[in-house]
């Protein structure tokens, strides 16, 4: 939903960094819509003992920006602060770290829909969200929404996470629960994603607890235990790159341009310059995290690109493209 400009916005935002192991680049474009409504955030060494621990994901606003904004500054505080993350003593245990991401959530949500109130509910906005939450032993993915996360490990899609659309039978069950419906597979006719941040006009069931609303805040949680030989990079980015990319498309696209460059945000940009070309109308964003196995420039596929180059060059000068 929302309106198209005349011509793309195609000026990108962009951010790299290293650290733990990890080098990461990103990107972002406001492509055709009229709003720049997504939002990221990236996080190498967390605080409250957790250095070695490191935090990405990418929000997906729609009608508006302003929860997209708020998540990407205040949800991973909500995340570890909470008594379910920390638990007991020591480093949080995987289930504590689960618990507590479900947690901050939830508390999010909770502390936005107040803070609307308070503004007599004049912020209607709503955000997906997906992240990865990477400690020394696991990989955390996190997913609530239609953005998605995928892990490439031996130069497969090893994991990636599961859109959350009206029309998934789960999903669909809830809506109905609570006295909604699915029409043009969307809740009420009229929002695309079954969970989300934020949208609290869909979340206003009396005697209904928060995860049993139309529209539920509760993410998925996977964890994943790293391997240190085979994790080669994660990618998260938000709908408007995968309505016009496939998982194993993505990934192998990424993979072959990490073969001929090692610039991160270079290779964020031409995923989007890509999906910009292959029809994309949405915002579109993009989070690349390599870990130290990632694919290494390789003098070969250099090679075979600068030849290319040169190919195509002497084909566009000798006018062969605009012949009919």
């Amino acid at each position: 939903m929302g309106a198209f400009l005349d011509k793309p916005k195609m000026e990108k935002h962009n951010a790299q960094g290293q650290g733990n192991g990890l080098r990461y680049g990103l990107s972002s474009m406001q492509g055709w819509r009229v709003e720049m409504e997504d939002a990221h955030t990236a996080v190498i060494g967390l605080p409250s003992g957790l250095e070695s621990w490191s935090f990405f994901a990418v929000y997906d606003g729609h009608a508006g920006s302003q929860v997209a904004k708020y998540c990407c500054e205040h949800l991973l505080d909500h995340i570890t602060n909470n008594q379910d993350f920390k638990g007991s003593s020591g480093a949080p245990s995987v289930e504590n770290v689960k618990n507590g991401i479900r947690t901050g959530f939830l508390e999010i949500d909770e502390h936005m829909r107040v803070m609307s109130e308070k503004k007599h509910g004049t912020d209607r906005s709503g955000s997906t969200a997906v992240g990865v939450l990477i400690s020394p032993q696991h990989t955390y993915f996190i997913n609530c929404g239609d953005s998605r996360g995928l892990l490439c490990r031996n130069r497969k899609v090893h994991f990636f996470t599961q859109d959350h659309k009206p029309s998934n039978p789960l999903e669909k069950e809830r809506i109905q629960n609570a006295g909604g419906s699915v029409m043009i597979q969307r809740v009420n006719g009229s929002l695309a994603v079954s969970r989300a941040l934020g949208d609290f006009d869909y979340k206003c069931v009396h005697g209904k607890g928060p995860t049993e609303q139309l529209v539920s805040p509760e993410p998925e949680v996977h964890d994943i235990e790293r391997s240190e030989e085979d994790d080669q990079f994660i990618i998260l980015a938000c709908d408007g790159i995968w309505d016009v990319m496939g998982n194993e498309e993505l990934c192998d696209f990424v993979r072959s341009r990490l073969e001929v460059t090692d610039d991160l945000e270079k290779v964020c940009n031409e995923v989007v310059d890509t999906c910009l070309y292959k029809g994309s109308r949405d915002n579109m964003s993009v989070i690349l995290i390599c870990f130290p196995n990632a694919p290494k420039v390789s003098p070969e596929a250099v090679k075979k690109e600068a030849e290319l180059d040169k190919y195509l060059e002497c084909r566009v000068e000798g006018g062969s493209f605009n012949k009919k």
